[in-house]
């Protein structure tokens, strides 16, 4: 097995689900939620746009876990097994002679509620997980799998559970370096209650408390549901604020790259039927933010930051080698001004509530929709029609869609050539992307806020 340098760093994923940006006072939550999360990007490096590519569970997850857009993961939904043939940041790190260790939801094996087969966890050596946690544990009832496939019942609520098991690992492996991805169900909602259950008493803290505009203005279910999503953000925080105290009495805090970011984030049935799965910010902007060598002290990276581009950055700052066939690219010549090369557009491939695709820029988002294929079974289209345009410095909120106003038809103009070019460059066929009707034509726009399966 190969040696590792005595001086290479830790390297800790702390990954949550489901996780809006705005639940950061970063993001100007006033709520307090964050404290640990926004003390640790000040110190360290704060992404502050930062995207997922793919806004739902698995797809982002194959991303995260090697650098490739879901359409060449071809884990292009849920439910579809991560292949054996791809490498993961836990191949690179083992081959590097890292111990590398898996802690909480999987998500990229086809089973719902037994364990996860050997050849089906990415590499990693240490397993204690569950595939799709949301169906093998509830708020206090947590049960993951261990290497041998057996399951093991942890107590307490479940935050607590999982990150009991993260301290424990990090003590028995403080002597030699490790990779440890830390992958958290909250804030996602439990599935068979739909609800966002908090620790008890958290749900009175936050219920009827600041509201995002866009939730305000478009209702969903964000009165049932955001003050026990608030609580679980808040209890994931403290968790965070937890393991940095372990890190510090272990003496790993200098010595340990920590990474905190999230799949996707959450839209409380505003712009779908459901929670995410669109081009919005509420389903695509996430909370991210780096510690720990090469980033205390980054400052705030203003630059446009995808999903894709978190794995390179983890290895590139532990000083391994970026591999040629990685799509996302490191942030850390960021951290040192070099902006000149860097993408000004985030790339988004939406699946299951619809085959989509979209482009944003610092200014604009522009989304289009396939209308004849359908979501979660197709994984792109060779023909899309623009669905989505906002002007994102006078509409912050996506409260109104440009998309057919004569008076943008240039803005759309070089957003569709920008989307073209930004599929294309991800391994996708050059697709036909028709106009949208006209504003007036006599064609029905779709309101904003219609549920859209």
């Amino acid at each position: 097995m190969p040696q590792t340098d005595a001086n290479q760093p830790n390297v800790i994923v702390f990954f949550t689900d489901q996780q809006r940006w705005d639940t950061s006072g970063l993001h100007g939550n006033p709520l307090d939620l964050t404290p640990n999360f926004d003390r640790m990007a000040q110190r360290g490096t704060h992404v502050h746009r930062s995207f997922t590519c793919q806004p739902v569970c698995g797809p982002a997850r194959s991303c995260l876990q090697t650098g490739l857009y879901a359409t060449t993961t071809g884990c292009f939904r849920n439910g579809i097994p991560l292949s054996p043939n791809l490498k993961t940041l836990a191949h690179h790190f083992g081959d590097a002679g890292y111990a590398t260790g898996y802690i909480g939801k999987w998500h990229l094996h086809s089973g719902s509620t037994g364990p996860v087969p050997t050849e089906n966890r990415g590499g990693y050596d240490y397993w204690l997980a569950s595939n799709v946690l949301e169906m093998t544990s509830d708020a206090y009832q947590t049960r993951l799998f261990d290497n041998d496939n057996q399951p093991v019942d942890l107590p307490g609520y479940r935050v607590d559970a999982v990150t009991d098991a993260v301290i424990r690992y990090v003590d028995q492996h403080k002597n030699a370096p490790f990779y440890l991805f830390t992958s958290y169900i909250e804030p996602h909602h439990q599935n068979h209650l739909d609800d966002y259950p908090p620790p008890d008493g958290y749900r009175e803290r936050y219920t009827g408390k600041w509201i995002p505009p866009d939730l305000a203005a478009l209702g969903g279910s964000t009165h049932q549901h955001l003050g026990g999503y608030y609580g679980m953000v808040k209890r994931l925080d403290e968790a965070l604020g937890r393991l940095l105290d372990a890190l510090k009495s272990l003496d790993l805090l200098d010595k340990t790259i920590i990474l905190f970011t999230s799949d996707h984030g959450c839209h409380f049935k505003t712009r779908n039927s459901e929670y995410k799965r669109s081009c919005h910010e509420s389903s695509i902007r996430v909370p991210t933010a780096f510690h720990g060598p090469g980033f205390v002290g980054g400052g705030q990276i203003q630059e446009l930051v995808s999903l894709v581009d978190l794995p390179p950055t983890l290895l590139d700052a532990a000083g391994l080698g970026v591999p040629d066939e990685m799509q996302g690219r490191s942030i850390l010549p960021l951290l040192c001004g070099e902006t000149d090369d860097w993408p000004e557009e985030v790339f988004v491939q939406i699946s299951e509530a619809q085959v989509g695709r979209a482009v944003r820029t610092q200014r604009w988002k522009y989304g289009v929709d396939a209308p004849n294929k359908g979501g979660g079974k197709d994984a792109g289209s060779d023909t899309y029609i623009e669905q989505y345009l906002y002007d994102l410095d006078a509409d912050p909120y996506e409260l109104r869609n440009l998309i057919g106003l004569r008076s943008h038809e240039n803005v759309a103009a070089v957003m569709r050539e920008r989307l073209i070019r930004r599929m294309v460059e991800a391994g996708e066929e050059t697709p036909t992307i028709e106009p949208a009707p006209q504003q007036g034509s006599g064609q029905r726009r779709v309101p904003e806020g219609e549920a859209r399966n």
